[in-house]
């Protein structure tokens, strides 16, 4: 994963860590004029992952856009990150991506072979998801950035939003935590390469197997756990659900030496932006630590799903999943709505 170009050097934040804060999306987006139109199943109403556009009675479309600053300093492997994060979107939603456009923006000093390499990185992804990159746009810029446009399918019955958990829920989630407090750290020579290896290829994995194991099974709600953290997606859900959000701190998985460098004072910006968005919305009960409440506010680059679906079938979905995924794991439920949308406990 070496390279002479130092592409994290290049932007001054890194990868979903770069993302605006949600208190200030919701800001922007007020008072617009928008178009109603009854085939729009899912819009940006309720902060979901993607817009989900009904076709005919077995088809809708997904569409979503998802773009970042490099997390990685291998062109290639920056490429495959940032495509398997724009196509999570359409995993989330429970359909499958199909076509994507790329977006890209470049520093006029940089060498043709490095954006060769970031392209084939995001063409060598979209090939495994079985996606087709048919274009896209490119512009000069002082900072490099990458990402897809990307449109999916799924039967309109099976659409998944992250408004539809109910109470007697069991939250699952497929990928651990602590991807920005340990790439920030990395930054500082403060972890070593192969644990920065298998941060880089958990962020490289499609949440597809997931995806395809979690459709057979009647899921109330999904979404990705990306830029706002686990509590900052966890707080949106609760929201739109109109439940509360039990997560319990021992279950949840994530790197071990995220805890040491939170610890030490290793947070990314948006660690902050997420706590300031969500705090007033969660309760910590219980001896639940600051560092553990700061991987929580973390922000994941390409993050794993966080799943909501009936306790019958839980237990099967998750034994499924680790087969293929080892580190998913049920942590935790449901209830009607109380004080707190999400209780850190």
């Amino acid at each position: 994963m070496e390279t002479e170009v130092k592409l994290t050097k290049l932007a001054r934040c890194a990868g979903c860590g770069a993302k605006v804060g949600a208190g200030t999306l919701c800001r922007m987006l007020e008072g617009f004029e928008t178009h109603y139109d009854p085939r729009l199943i899912v819009g940006y109403d309720k902060s979901d992952d993607a817009s989900v556009y009904l076709l005919d009675e077995n088809t809708a479309l997904v569409q979503t856009t998802d773009f970042f600053p490099p997390i990685v300093d291998d062109p290639f492997l920056y490429g495959q990150i940032a495509a398997a994060n724009a196509m999570s979107d359409i995993y989330a939603m429970g359909g499958e991506p199909k076509l994507a456009l790329n977006i890209l923006c470049l520093p006029e000093k940089m060498e043709k072979s490095t954006v060769h390499q970031i392209l084939r990185g995001g063409y060598a992804k979209a090939y495994e998801a079985g996606a087709i990159i048919t274009g896209g746009h490119t512009i000069h810029g002082a900072e490099p950035i990458y990402g897809l446009a990307v449109s999916g399918f799924v039967r309109p019955d099976k659409v998944l939003t992250n408004s539809g958990a109910k109470p007697g829920d069991v939250l699952l989630l497929t990928k651990p935590l602590g991807i920005g407090i340990l790439t920030t750290a990395y930054k500082a020579d403060m972890i070593e390469q192969p644990l920065m290896d298998l941060l880089c290829r958990q962020m490289a994995t499609l949440n597809k197997a997931a995806r395809d194991i979690m459709v057979d099974y009647p899921v109330s709600a999904c979404t990705d756990v990306t830029g706002f953290a686990l509590l900052g997606h966890s707080y949106e859900m609760a929201q739109g659900s109109g439940c509360t959000i039990h997560l319990r701190a021992q279950d949840i998985p994530y790197h071990g030496e995220a805890y040491e460098m939170a610890e030490m004072g290793f947070i990314p910006a948006g660690a902050y932006r997420n706590r300031d968005y969500a705090q007033a919305g969660v309760k910590v009960v219980g001896d639940v630590s600051r560092a553990m409440e700061d991987i929580c506010y973390d922000p994941q680059t390409s993050g794993g799903l966080l799943i909501a679906l009936p306790q019958r079938c839980a237990q099967e979905c998750l034994e499924r999943m680790r087969q293929v995924i080892p580190q998913a794991a049920a942590i935790g439920y449901v209830t009607p709505q109380e004080e707190a949308a999400v209780v850190l406990e």
